[in-house]
């Protein structure tokens, strides 16, 4: 991953697995003046709760301070909470845990989008980077179940396709994407690895790097679209 002169990364999500795997490649790769991380459970200048708007637009201001950020990644995802797991049947569904889900996976990351994409710079290449999932592509659900996860990373994925042609108006090398990187190691995937096919697991710094591997790689021409974590297009 590399940096234009000078300019700043920013990780959303900088305290789970994949999120803080990400802030720490970055810091030691060094191709940025800052990498910025942020999190709900962090303090000070680096706390942001994709719940609170306010605390979005503060993280912001912060690192428009600058150098101005060429790399944004959203690495945040909300699939269960305590007991509370993904539906398996048209019966589970639960008006409150479905708006959570929209709130966490879809709305969240489009407010970090507002307030983060104008203080992008408006030359030269950007990229605008969310963690998706597989299953939030339609076309490629066979299974059925899990309703909200599924629904709500759909919801960003077509969030994201709105984002990209938008931002093209304003800085026509700017590349906005969703990512799925895979079967990760962390707390979100845990209770549901038990399917996973052999060398499918990755640990949290495989799959940052590789997810990197994917952004340095992208190109104009990308915007607006899904991709795994080998860099294969992923219809929506």
């Amino acid at each position: 991953m590399s940096g234009a002169g000078s300019a700043s990364a920013v990780v959303v999500g900088a305290s789970g697995g994949i999120g803080r795997a990400l802030e720490a490649a970055l810091i030691e790769e060094g191709a940025f003046d800052v990498v910025h991380g942020f999190a709900r459970s962090r303090p000070g200048s680096q706390h942001l709760d994709l719940l609170d708007e306010a605390s979005i637009a503060a993280a912001a201001a912060h690192v428009a301070r600058g150098p101005a950020p060429t790399c944004i990644i959203i690495a945040t995802g909300l699939l269960h909470s305590g007991e509370r797991g993904p539906e398996k049947a048209l019966r589970d569904l639960e008006p409150e845990w479905l708006a959570r889900l929209y709130a966490v996976n879809a709305i969240g990351p489009a407010l970090v989008a507002k307030h983060f994409l104008p203080i992008m710079p408006k030359t030269g290449r950007t990229v605008f980077a969310a963690l998706s999932a597989r299953v939030g592509s339609i076309n490629d659900n066979r299974l059925g179940g899990w309703h909200g996860y599924r629904a709500s990373k759909a919801a960003l994925n077509m969030l994201v396709r709105n984002l990209a042609i938008e931002e093209r108006r304003r800085n026509d090398r700017t590349i906005v994407v969703t990512l799925h990187p895979g079967t990760v190691d962390t707390t979100l995937s845990r209770p549901f690895q038990g399917n996973v096919q052999a060398g499918r697991l990755f640990d949290p710094e495989r799959a940052a790097l590789q997810l990197l591997d994917v952004v340095e790689g992208l190109k104009v021409p990308d915007s607006g679209k899904f991709f795994d974590f080998q860099g294969e297009e992923i219809p929506f």
